[in-house]
């Protein structure tokens, strides 16, 4: 029995005992697994708040020190700002100075001014007085001289005139039948050599230019964006432009300045171009300047053809063109060298073509005549050597070469176009308003003039009207009479061209004026 039950009981307690450890098993098991994923959860937490609180200390730090540096930048800004706002300060201070000083001097001057006028009218006053007591004793010297003439003051004056008149009509009269006669005897020869040489009295050579451009700026802002940092952007520029950039207090202004024209004119563009595009640093300077040069010798060669299409002259070299073109940056008293020549151009064609002369040639000749002044900034000679050099060296005619070397006298003119160009060069630099004058040459001549014409006894006043083209001498009606008037007239001018160098012509006038005075009382 019991061994029966040995037999029967064991496997079955195996299983009871196999249940009971499998179902602490299915129980346990996930258990475990649940405490084991806990116990990852909480680590991976641990570890992601450690490294959320890393990331915010880091991202304090990064705040603190960009909070930090704009700090810095705001304070320095502030800075800069103050120290500009304190240099604006000081140079209005000056310029209130400045002010001051200036409205001080015209009050002074003011005073001096108002003294001398009155002083001026107390001598006016004394004049006035002077000339009524001469007036008087002059009246009673005629009274009493009328007495004794038995002849009235109009009587005489009529009787001295109508002898006067009667023997110079005659002399005159013959005088101009002479002159005429020998003027139709002698036109048919030489009417082309006096239509030649005729104006050709004044001219002479001027080398005066304008030798700096302005250039107008934005802003003020904009002088600090050109000179650079250290001075580089303006090193930059004056070295490749090869010209002097002057930036002083005169506000939103550059100057530039340079002999050479050509140099001048790339700078002026080269700068505008700068400007304009805003990017201003050393290779965009470089960039823009060589653009600007192309620019500049594209402007020359199209210029240079453009003038002779004009002129309607063919066969000229292109190298000879493009000097051409240069002389539209070169100035004479103000006048511009390329307008002058054109000018001349015209003129000389004209006068050939009333002479029955090669009118091609002679414009051809005048265009030519200061083409020396397209390099004589840059190569030394005048321009009158230089630019027979270049019309020998490009072929030009005799012709040509010839009124180049003789415009200034420096040569004998040898052709009539030679001639004619010497008279059109004078016509168009002496014309009224064609070329500006040194103001101090202006006055001297202006003075000069005038001594002239008070030197001469008898003259109590001359005045230089039209900028000393114009001379109008009163004359005391006493001491001159009318021949006299004509003979003083003709000596002043005679003294004038013997004297003197002046462009294109001066009138002459003499005045003789006779007032008679009465007062009714």
């Amino acid at each position: 029995m019991s061994a029966e039950f040995a037999t029967v009981g064991l496997p079955i307690i195996t299983a009871v005992v196999g249940l009971l450890v499998g179902a602490l098993l299915v129980f346990f098991i996930p258990l475990f697994k649940k405490q084991r994923d806990s116990a990852k959860g909480s680590k991976i937490i641990r570890e992601a708040e450690i490294k959320a609180e890393h990331l915010v200390k880091n991202a304090q730090l990064d705040g603190k020190q960009v909070v930090n540096e704009m700090k810095l930048e705001a304070e320095k800004e502030i800075r800069e700002k103050k120290s500009e706002f304190a240099s604006l300060e000081n140079k209005l201070i000056q310029r209130e100075a400045n002010i001051d000083r200036r409205d001080g001097a015209l009050i002074q001057k003011e005073n001096a001014l108002d003294e001398k006028n009155e002083t001026l009218n107390r001598r006016l006053k004394d004049v006035d007085k002077k000339e009524a007591q001469l007036q008087a004793k002059i009246d009673s010297i005629i009274v009493e001289l009328e007495k004794v003439a038995q002849m009235s003051t109009q009587e005489a004056k009529d009787e001295l005139f109508a002898r006067v008149e009667s023997k110079v009509s005659t002399e005159l009269a013959v005088f101009i039948k002479n002159k005429e006669e020998e003027a139709r005897e002698t036109s048919a020869q030489k009417a082309q050599e006096l239509l030649g040489l005729a104006i050709s009295k004044y001219a002479q050579e001027v080398t005066t230019e304008k030798t700096v451009n302005v250039v107008a700026l934005p802003s003020d802002e904009m002088k600090g964006r050109i000179i650079g940092r250290e001075g580089r952007n303006i090193r930059s520029l004056e070295q490749l432009l090869g010209v002097d950039l002057i930036i002083d207090d005169t506000p939103e202004v550059i100057t530039v300045s340079c002999f050479n024209p050509i140099r001048r004119e790339i700078a002026t563009k080269s700068l505008e171009a700068l400007i304009k595009d805003g990017r201003i640093q050393p290779g965009r300077i470089e960039e823009i300047v060589e653009k600007c040069k192309q620019e500049v010798e594209e402007t020359i060669h199209k210029t240079g053809q453009d003038v002779a299409f004009k002129l309607g002259l063919p066969r000229i070299n292109k190298e000879l063109l493009d000097y051409i073109g240069r002389l539209r940056y070169r100035t004479s008293f103000g006048q511009n060298a390329l307008d002058h020549s054109i000018e001349v151009a015209y003129l000389t064609g004209a006068m050939a073509a009333e002479l029955g002369l090669d009118v091609n040639l002679a414009k051809r000749a005048g265009l030519l005549h200061d083409v020396g002044k397209a390099v004589d900034f840059e190569t030394e000679g005048s321009h009158v050597d230089l630019g027979s050099k270049l019309a020998k060296k490009y072929g030009e005619p005799e012709v040509v070469i010839n009124s180049i070397e003789s415009h200034h006298g420096d040569t004998e003119a040898k052709f009539v176009i030679s001639h004619l160009v010497q008279a059109a060069d004078t016509l168009s630099a002496a014309r009224p308003g064609a070329r500006s004058e040194m103001l101090e040459n202006y006055i001297q001549r202006i003075e000069k003039l005038e001594e002239i014409c008070k030197s001469y006894d008898g003259v109590y006043q001359s005045y230089a009207m039209q900028s000393g083209r114009e001379l109008r001498v009163m004359v005391i009606p006493d001491k001159i009479d009318d021949i006299g008037a004509f003979k003083l007239a003709r000596e002043i001018r005679e003294r004038i061209e013997n004297e003197m160098t002046y462009p294109g012509q001066i009138k002459v006038s003499v005045i003789r004026e006779y007032r008679a005075i009465e007062t009714a009382k």
